[in-house]
């Protein structure tokens, strides 16, 4: 019986030329705000692998920001929100901006700051130093509710942070000049 009111339900819904992307382009238009959540944690290269991979420790306090550009590449908004003690952020971004819509796609999460005494240089895993795009879909799209959940960011220390290729390079033939 189940399964006769699925196969009728999908019958309604294509003969009615319904789509689910409709129905949530649909939905995604009328909502005022737009969520968006992450985590940011700190990850040590000097201890063993395993402590590496899966002892990360949340950092309470970390700066995130949000950049959101117009049609015309200008700054339509800027936002940032500090991590909570798990490491997490949620900022709450409105759709609409002076009147002109704001495209989630058109918004740029980066890692701006860290507290932590030791743990301050920023990564880019997860596009946390350069800067991340939202993702094409959000993660939940429940009622009044649209949240774009992103990856997990994270900072080092600085004994874990590589010096760029040209500045070792650079290094390396300064020693050699002092013969």
């Amino acid at each position: 019986m189940d399964r006769m009111g699925v196969l009728l339900f999908m019958a309604v819904a294509f003969l009615m030329g319904c789509t689910i992307n409709e129905a949530e382009a649909t939905l995604l238009s009328g909502l005022q705000v737009i969520n968006l959540g992450g985590k940011v944690m700190c990850q040590d290269c000097t201890k063993s692998y395993g402590e590496w991979a899966q002892g990360t420790q949340p950092i309470r306090g970390c700066k995130v920001s949000v950049t959101c550009m117009d049609d015309r590449s200008r700054i339509m908004y800027y936002g940032s929100d500090e991590t909570d003690e798990k490491g997490e952020f949620n900022m709450v971004v409105n759709k609409y901006i002076n009147g002109k819509e704001l495209k989630a796609k058109s918004c740029l999460v980066r890692l701006v700051s860290s507290p932590h005494p030791t743990c301050n240089i920023p990564t880019n895993f997860a596009g946390g130093h350069t800067g991340v795009e939202l993702p094409v879909r959000p993660a939940v799209v429940y009622r009044d509710l649209v949240q774009y959940q992103l990856g997990t960011f994270f900072y080092t220390t600085p004994r874990c942070d590589k010096l760029p290729a040209s500045a070792a390079s650079d290094e390396c033939h300064a020693n050699n000049n002092n013969y």
